[in-house]
């Protein structure tokens, strides 16, 4: 199947090479055909008729495209007209430079004395060589001889002047027509692609043309609106400076950056250029760098972000390889449409199962889930990175979220890896480590104070400030963990002891007091020293849901060593409902099961009393009392 995909895409790649002619006019037609769409619903909503709002736009839209070629022609004849005036100006420059000795190196110094050591050894062949004879200066020099063909026909110099515009005009009137049949029936065509591509799947194929679309014509409006918003301050900055033709930059300005990444470099180029021509001093040629400049910072750390509500979808490394890969197919022009076309390319691969490799290449959405990504972390024994990505989460949601919807998710992948024998031991031991570490790294997050069964945190996700966290107590109601104490353990490997890990943390921000102890401390052999004194709940977690015998046996241990000590148990990888809850409970002999962190802080914060549990078996001497008799 891989090798058919990979023969199915050379050949697309070859058609559209061979077939450039025919396609690049199409291409062309077809993103005018999103752009102008807009105005002409626009105009259709003001009662204009179709036809006369498609000509209206189409008209107007080319007249500002034919404008816009003869005021950039007219200022390159401008511009030609005036270089030679800056030739001086040029030469003084490089003598200045030579002169300050400016990358003269070795290297310089040997080329140009071999390059003197070549002229004067052909002077020496040309003065030795037999048979030649010196003149003077005043020896008559020959005349020059010029060949004068017969003047060509009045039809051949037609055919000259009008054969090269012919091929640009055709491929515009071909445009121009397919435009406007393309905005007539829109309708009419969007239903026959349906038809052709999807009318088994209305819903999918609708939502593919419509993100289309959306993307493209939002990309094409809101680069012409930065392009415009950056092309006015050019021209007027330019002029003020006084660089010559400074329309015909602001004007370049505005079509090259809708070429990306190289697009704004060129365009800056060609005024430097010339203000290093113009101006016999350097002042002119800084204070357009510094307009150039100034102008970039705003227009991509202010005006972009604010104005690009919606983004193309493609990421950085996509944008610069689309732009090359358009250009090798079809040359500055492909460069021109690369963007649009490939957000086409991004919308097919997400709305079509057998394109997704597209959306996964191209696409700026994360291709793993957050949990996914974190556990890829732990997997790499990289907790700083690991840290660096639950600050982003916590920037606007509480710690006990992104323990519950993302940190222990990561460990069940880790418990999931492990039961399928493929998470090593030495792996498993660096991923529980990584998420200790991660969660002491995260220690300044753990602000004490309620947040409905949830731990709160800063609100612009920096450390919190620890001297206002108790005032944090008194704004909504009383701390439910205060004056109780809970002791997380694990309950069968490292990973369960990360997990207690974090639900202690989640508890210790509702004001328990927490003692977190590792899965070997319940074994039968260590169970007497663990230290029991004032602990008013344990709650042991499992990320493997097939441990109800091991968890049976740990709850019955705990319950011999103290009958009044409420014991809970968490498996965090399975889901439950409150009836099975109570039948695995009362099953297992403990006092509550949680299957999520909000159910867990729960149970071990309420004030029920524990329940007794099965009667242990020859745990006293004191025979138990016999039933008194009846009557």
């Amino acid at each position: 199947m891989g090798g058919t995909k990979l023969l199915g895409i050379v050949a697309v790649v070859a058609a559209l090479y061979f077939g450039r002619d025919v396609l690049l006019p199409l291409a062309v037609a077809v993103l005018l055909t999103f752009a102008l769409a807009p105005v002409v619903a626009w105009l259709r909503k003001v009662h204009v008729p179709r036809i006369a709002a498609v000509i209206t736009v189409v008209v107007a839209a080319f007249a500002a495209i034919i404008l816009f070629g003869a005021v950039v022609a007219g200022q390159l004849s401008s511009l030609a007209q005036n270089l030679p005036l800056y030739q001086y100006n040029i030469e003084t420059k490089v003598q200045t430079i030579r002169d300050a000795n400016i990358g003269e190196s070795v290297f310089d110094r040997v080329s140009v004395l071999l390059e003197r050591l070549g002229r004067e050894i052909e002077a020496d062949d040309d003065d030795g060589r037999p048979g030649t004879v010196s003149t003077d200066r005043d020896t008559v020099q020959p005349l020059p001889v010029r060949v004068i063909e017969p003047s060509a026909q009045p039809l051949q110099v037609l055919q000259s002047l009008v054969g090269p515009l012919i091929e640009p005009l055709a491929t515009g009137g071909i445009i121009v027509v397919v435009v406007i049949f393309m905005l007539l029936k829109r309708e009419d065509l969007r239903d026959r692609f349906i038809r052709l591509v999807g009318a088994g799947d209305l819903h999918r194929t609708t939502a593919a043309i419509q993100d289309a679309g959306r993307r493209v014509g939002q990309y094409l409006l809101m680069q012409l609106v930065v392009n415009v918003t950056y092309a006015i301050p050019v021209g007027i900055g330019l002029w003020l400076i006084g660089v010559p033709n400074a329309l015909l930059w602001a004007l370049l300005a505005l079509v090259l950056r809708f070429v990306p990444y190289i697009g704004p470099v060129i365009a800056t180029i060609f005024p430097l250029a010339l203000a290093l021509a113009v101006d016999p001093g350097w002042t002119m040629l800084l204070w357009t760098a510094a307009l150039f400049i100034v102008l970039e910072l705003i227009s991509n750390n202010v005006v972009e972000p604010w104005l690009y509500g919606s983004r193309t979808g493609l990421s950085a490394l996509a944008i610069i390889v689309s732009a090359i890969f358009w250009t090798w197919l079809w040359g500055p022009l492909g460069l021109l449409l690369s963007t649009p076309l490939t957000v086409c390319l991004v919308v097919l691969g997400r709305h079509v199962p057998q394109f997704e490799f597209l959306d996964v290449l191209l696409g700026n959405e994360p291709v793993l889930e957050p949990h996914q990504q974190l556990y890829q972390r732990l997997l790499a024994g990289d907790p700083d990175e690991a840290t660096d990505r639950a600050e982003v989460f916590l920037a606007d949601q509480s710690l006990a979220a992104f323990y519950a919807t993302v940190a222990i998710p990561a460990l069940a992948l880790g418990e999931a890896d492990r039961s399928r024998g493929v998470l090593t031991d030495e792996r498993r031991q660096r991923v529980a480590e990584c998420a200790a570490d991660l969660v002491d790294n995260l220690e300044d997050y753990a602000v004490v104070g309620p947040a409905e069964g949830a731990a709160p945190t800063a609100a612009n996700g920096e450390a919190p400030d620890t001297a206002a966290a108790p005032a944090a107590a008194d704004l909504s109601r009383p701390l439910r963990g205060e004056g109780r104490t809970v002791l997380c353990a694990g309950g069968r490997g490292e990973l369960d002891d990360a997990a207690a890990l974090m639900l202690g943390q989640v508890l210790a921000c509702e004001g328990a007091s927490v003692r977190s102890v590792g899965h070997r401390a319940l074994v039968s052999a260590r169970l007497g020293g663990l230290d029991l004194d004032g602990v008013d709940c344990v709650v042991i977690g499992f990320l493997n849901a097939s441990s109800e015998m091991h968890a049976r046996y740990m709850v019955r241990r705990l319950k011999r060593v103290r009958r009044s000590l409420r014991v809970g148990v968490v498996f965090w990888a399975s889901a439950g409902d409150a009836i099975e809850d109570v039948k695995q409970s009362a099953a297992i002999g403990c006092d509550f099961v949680a299957h999520t962190m909000a159910d867990a802080v729960g149970g071990a914060l309420t004030g029920e009393p524990a329940v007794s549990g099965a009667p242990a078996p020859a745990v006293s001497s004191t025979p138990a009392p016999l039933p008194a008799a009846a009557g």
